[in-house]
C-alpha cells in the first residue's frame, strides 16, 4: 500500500494538470473570441497542407492567390463589422466596390489629374455611406432596406457610368504599385486596416460607443451616447473600406469591370464577420475575428479550387458555417455570462 501511494499521487496531480489546462483553455476560449476562428483557420490551413495537393497548396504563388480572395472580403469585413456591432448592416457595399472605379474614371475624363479624381471618388465612397447612415438614423428606416435600395440604385449607376463594357485603370506608375499594382499591396492594406479597425474598437471611445449604441441603444442614448452619430459614422466607413478596395483590387487585375463586386462581395464580407465571432443582432464583436474568417473562408475555397470541388459545394460550406457561427456565438456568449461575471 505504501508503493501505491506516491502512484496515486502522481495520478492525482496529472488529473490535476489536464483539469487545469482544460479549463485554462475553456477559460481563453470564453475571454478572446478570436481564438476559436483561429484554431479553425489553422486547422483547415494545416488539412490542405497535408493533402495530396499540398505542393501546390504551400506555394508562393498560391498564397498570392489566397490573399487576392482574402484581402477583399477582410477590409469590406471590416466596416461590416462595426455596422454589426452598432446593430446595422450595409447590404450596398459590394456595389459601391464596383461604382467607385468608375466614379475615377469619371472625373479623370472630366480632365481631372490622377491623383484628384482618386479623392473625390474616395469622398463619393463616403458620401454613399453618408446617406445610408442618414436615411436610416433620420427616417428610422431599417438599415436593410436602405442599404438595399441603394444596392439597386448603385448597380444601375456603375452600369450607366461604365457603359456596360470594362475599363482600363488611369492609373500608373509608383501610384499605381501603391493601388494594387504591386504584388502584396492589396495584403498590407487589409492588415493596416484590420490593426487600425481593430485598435478602434478596443481602446477608444468610438468602440466603447459602437457596442453601447447595438448592445442597448436606449441606455446608450440616455448616458450621453451619440447612437446616430455612431451608426452614421460606421455606414461611412464601410463605404470608404468598399470603394478603396474596389480600385486596389480592380488596378490588380488591370481592368474597372461593372459586373465585379455585387452581392457576391457583400456576402463573403458579412459572413466573414459573422463567422469571425461578430454577433447580428449587435453589442459584440472583433475585427479581427472578422479577418481569420475572410482567411479561413479565403483557404477553404482555393483548397476546394485545388482539389477539384464542386464550385456549388463552397456555397454550401458558407452557409453551414454561418449558421454554426452564429451557434456557436450564442452558447459561448451564455458561456460567458455564467462564468466570466
Amino acid at each position: 500500500m505504501a508503493q501505491e501511494t506516491p502512484q496515486l499521487v502522481r495520478a492525482d496531480e496529472q488529473r490535476a494538470s489536464r483539469t487545469s489546462v482544460s479549463r485554462g483553455l475553456g477559460s481563453a476560449l470564453l475571454r478572446r473570441r478570436e481564438l476559436s476562428i483561429v484554431l479553425v483557420t489553422i486547422a483547415a490551413a494545416v488539412y490542405f497542407s497535408a493533402g495530396s495537393y499540398g505542393s501546390s497548396f504551400d506555394t508562393t504563388n498560391n498564397y498570392h492567390i489566397i490573399m487576392q480572395y482574402f484581402a477583399p472580403w477582410a477590409i469590406i469585413a471590416a466596416g461590416e463589422s462595426m455596422l454589426l456591432i452598432c446593430g446595422e448592416i450595409d447590404l450596398s457595399a459590394g456595389f459601391t466596390y464596383a461604382f467607385i472605379p468608375f466614379v475615377l474614371t469619371s472625373f479623370y475624363n472630366q480632365g481631372l489629374d490622377v491623383p484628384l479624381s482618386l479623392v473625390l471618388a474616395i469622398l463619393v465612397a463616403m458620401g454613399i455611406g453618408l446617406v445610408n447612415g442618414l436615411i436610416r438614423t433620420a427616417f428610422n428606416l431599417s438599415s436593410f432596406i436602405t442599404t438595399l435600395g441603394m444596392g439597386f440604385f448603385l448597380e444601375g449607376m456603375t452600369y450607366i457610368q461604365s457603359g456596360a463594357e470594362p475599363q482600363t485603370p488611369p492609373i500608373t506608375g509608383g501610384l499605381a504599385d501603391v493601388l494594387g499594382g504591386w504584388r502584396w499591396s492589396e495584403l498590407v492594406w487589409a492588415l493596416a486596416i484590420i490593426v487600425i479597425m481593430q485598435i478602434a474598437l478596443s481602446y477608444t471611445k468610438y468602440g466603447v460607443y459602437a457596442q453601447a449604441a447595438g448592445g442597448n441603444p436606449l441606455s446608450a442614448a440616455e448616458s450621453g451616447i451619440k447612437v446616430n452619430a455612431v451608426k452614421v459614422s460606421s455606414f461611412v466607413l464601410t463605404s470608404l473600406f468598399a470603394g478603396l478596395i474596389g480600385i486596389i483590387d480592380q488596378v490588380r487585375v488591370g481592368s474597372f469591370d461593372p459586373t465585379s463586386g455585387g452581392s457576391q462581395m457583400m456576402f463573403m464580407a458579412v459572413a466573414s464577420a459573422v463567422i469571425g465571432g461578430t454577433a447580428l443582432l449587435g453589442g459584440s464583436g472583433t475585427v479581427i475575428g472578422a479577418m481569420f474568417g475572410a482567411l479561413l473562408l479565403a483557404i477553404i475555397q482555393n483548397g476546394f479550387t485545388l482539389s477539384g470541388v464542386n464550385a456549388y459545394a463552397f456555397d454550401v460550406v458558407i452557409g453551414v458555417a454561418v449558421v454554426a457561427a452564429m451557434l456557436l456565438n450564442v452558447y459561448i456568449s451564455s458561456l460567458r455570462r455564467k462564468y466570466l461575471r
